[in-house]
Parts: C-alpha cells; sequence; structure tokens
C-alpha cells in the first residue's frame, strides 16, 4: 500500500525550494494520493499528478505554481482520481480534448474562409486587401485564435469599443465585415445562435449610433476619390502657399509645422525633415521620411534672402494660417462643385488633409495602423508601451510615404 503524504499546508507549498543540484525534484504535497510540485533547477514550478491507469504509469500536468493555487491543483487532482476510479485514463481525455479544440475552427480560420466566399463580390484586389486588412488589423489580436463558437457579444465590443467614436466608418465596416465572418461560421456549422456582431437588437443596446458616436470636431477633407484631382490642380498654381500646402500634403504634416519649417530642420541627403520638440504638439521631436516628391519640390525651391523659412512670406517671416487656408479656397472656387468632404458637404481644408491620408492608409492599403498614427504624429500605445518602444519606424514609414505621393499622383 503506498505511502501517504502529510498533507502540507499553501505557506509550506510556498516555500518548497530545488536543492541547487541534479535536475527536477518532485515534493508530494499531500491531501490528494499521487499530487507533487514539481521544481526545475531554474526554479520553475508546476503541478504534476502521478497514476496508474489500465496497468500503466502516468504523469499529467496540472498546471504552474502560483498561477494554479494548492486548492486549485487538489481539486484537479481530486477530478482525475475520479476519472480513473471511473475506468478511464484522464489523460487521454485531456489530449482528446485538445485535440477537439484544435480541430475547432478559429476566427482567423473563418475570415480567411469567409474572403475566398467573397471572391466574387469584390470590386477588384485591392478591396479584397482592405477587407482582409481591416480584420487583420483590428480583430485578428482578439479574436483570431478564438474558437467561432466561442466568440460572446463581449468579445466582439473589446474589438469595436477602443475605435468605435474616434475611426467610426472604420469602426461600422469592421462591426460588419465581424458579422460576416460569424455568419460564415453559422451557415457552415462551427457555430450556432445569434449573430453577436449583429447590430439590430444587439450591439445597438451597448454602442452609440455610429453617426452619434465622434464627438471629436472632424476638418472637412478631401475624399480620397477626389485627392489626386486636387492635387494635380494644386501642382499647376504657383507661389510659396501653393508649395507650402503641396508640401503638407505630401508629408501628412499640420500646417503649423509647414509654415514654420526652417531649412536647418531639413536633411535633403538622409531624405529626412525634422521638426523639434518645441515646435510640436505633444512637444517631442519628430521625424518625417522624405518621399522623392516632397525632396524634388524643396530641391526645386528658390530661397528667399536670409529668410530660414522654406516657405516665407513676403517679408520673410513664416506664413500665416490664412495662406494656406486661402489658397485651398481658391482651388474649391476654380471646381464646379468644389472639392467637398464626403459627410459635411463642406470645402475641404488644409488641416482635413491628414484626414485624408489616414483615410487612404487606412481602406486603401495594408500599413499597420501603428505606422500612420506615427506618420500623423499621434501617441501610439499605452504610457508604458511608449517608453519601451525604441524606434519611430522612420524607414517602414518612408516607404508608406512613397506609396501616398504615388496614390496623390507626385
Amino acid at each position: 500500500m503506498p505511502r501517504i503524504a502529510k498533507e502540507l499546508s499553501a505557506i509550506a507549498v510556498r516555500n518548497l525550494r530545488h536543492p541547487g543540484f541534479g535536475g527536477n525534484v518532485t515534493h508530494a504535497v499531500g491531501g490528494v494520493t499521487g499530487l507533487y510540485l514539481q521544481i526545475t533547477p531554474n526554479g520553475a514550478r508546476s503541478w504534476l499528478l502521478r497514476y496508474v491507469a489500465n496497468g500503466s504509469r502516468h504523469s499529467m500536468g496540472l498546471g504552474p505554481f502560483p498561477e494554479v493555487s494548492l486548492a486549485r491543483a487538489r481539486e484537479k487532482a481530486r477530478d482525475a482520481r475520479e476519472i480513473i476510479r471511473a475506468g478511464d485514463d484522464p489523460l487521454a481525455e485531456k489530449r482528446a480534448e485538445q485535440e477537439a479544440r484544435r480541430a475547432q475552427v478559429t476566427f482567423a480560420n473563418a475570415a480567411e474562409q469567409t474572403v475566398k466566399a467573397k471572391e466574387d463580390g469584390f470590386r477588384n484586389e485591392k478591396h479584397r486587401k482592405q477587407w482582409r486588412a481591416t480584420l487583420d488589423t483590428y480583430a485578428a489580436p482578439i479574436l483570431g485564435e478564438m474558437p467561432v463558437a466561442d466568440i460572446k457579444v463581449n468579445d466582439v465590443k473589446r474589438v469595436l469599443e477602443p475605435i468605435w467614436t474616434t475611426k467610426t466608418e472604420t469602426a461600422t465596416r469592421l462591426r460588419g465585415r465581424i458579422e460576416a465572418v460569424l455568419a460564415w461560421a453559422t451557415v457552415h456549422g462551427h457555430r450556432t445562435g445569434d449573430n453577436p456582431a449583429r447590430w439590430k437588437g444587439n450591439l445597438d443596446a451597448s454602442l452609440p449610433k455610429p453617426k452619434k458616436g465622434a464627438k471629436v470636431k472632424n476638418h472637412p477633407a478631401l475624399t480620397l476619390d477626389d485627392a489626386p484631382a486636387w492635387f494635380a490642380d494644386l501642382r499647376k498654381r504657383h507661389g510659396f502657399a501653393t508649395r507650402a500646402l503641396e508640401f503638407a500634403a505630401l508629408t501628412a504634416a499640420r500646417s503649423g509645422e509647414v509654415r514654420g519649417a526652417t531649412w536647418d530642420e531639413i536633411d535633403l541627403e538622409l531624405g529626412a525633415w525634422t521638426i523639434p520638440a518645441e515646435r510640436m504638439k505633444a512637444e517631442k521631436e519628430h521625424r518625417v521620411p522624405l518621399s522623392a516628391a516632397a525632396k524634388a519640390l524643396l530641391e526645386g525651391m528658390d530661397r528667399m534672402g536670409d529668410s530660414p523659412y522654406l516657405f516665407p512670406a513676403a517679408r520673410g517671416g513664416p506664413l500665416s494660417d490664412m495662406a494656406l487656408s486661402a489658397c485651398m479656397k481658391r482651388l474649391n472656387e476654380a471646381r464646379e462643385g468644389g472639392y467637398l468632404d464626403a459627410r459635411s458637404k463642406r470645402p475641404a481644408v488644409p488641416h482635413g488633409l491628414r484626414s485624408t491620408f489616414r483615410d487612404w492608409a487606412a481602406e486603401r492599403t495594408e500599413y499597420p495602423a501603428e505606422m500612420a498614427e506615427m506618420a500623423l504624429a499621434h501617441q501610439v500605445g499605452s504610457a508604458v508601451e511608449r517608453a519601451y518602444r525604441r524606434t519611430d519606424m522612420m524607414e517602414k514609414r518612408r516607404d508608406m510615404m512613397e506609396d501616398w505621393a504615388r496614390f496623390l499622383g507626385a
């Protein structure tokens, strides 16, 4: 008859240590026959249950310590002993459950199949990539590895809530795409019940209506379809204000950053514009990779006397904010119907160019949202994440800005 181990307390178990020599060691903790705490030479600790089933000895892991407490380990060990007494092998059951879980279709699997099923419904290859990129960027980090059968309303909300009021258009499209993926899963027998991404009678009870969600004041922006034509019209015009507006479009920088830009901030050889912290909204130095078009614009500029500014006013100082606004206004007036914001139907303004860039990155490319936010000099991630980030993705952003310039027609 096996010796019954002394039942150790939680404190006694916490104080168990590796002797400092040899390989893994095990300590019987009592309470349930065959329950041990295993300790590796590097101090890692986990639970083991040793038992005999069908005439063979087995060891089954019950999880790491202290994540799995002594009380929980004993509970799991008792459950396993019940299975053994019934004539079954708990390890075999555990493996069967793991295999069954692996066989379940995950959200990532379902998304892949949904895209394939919709292949003929996409307008073009770019539309297909945009559809998938939205899911990869926002949904995959949370839902990707989850079996579709396990996804609930709260899981969908965890995806949508961070962007529901700040990126309303993207969020509403994302919701519809998640709904489509889960609908595919239901039709193909991988899940049952209501679709947790459905809006009416479901998410509408806990999320604000999309049109009421955004509280941030949006500057009227060019539509993506209008942007290349607007840029072509802009390049037909002359003057420092026009070139400043062109530079603002190519760099997605704020009007004030462009108007205050000086030649000593520019490194044409490296293709970089370094804006000092004191001129930035976030009071942090910001580097802008210059596309070939942005460099060509600067290389073709004539300096005005001793003025340090890239785009000086008539007397050598910086341009006023009104100078760029007036240039934009003239472009609007010269075109029948003007260049209007898709939502507000108001004429686009210089600051709206940044929104157009962000829409382009989200809807027409596969660049990560984080990279686009960095290009706009927005804060990305939590304070801790920012503290540990060692790069501003300068060279990766350079490719993005080249693609943006090509999109505009530069």
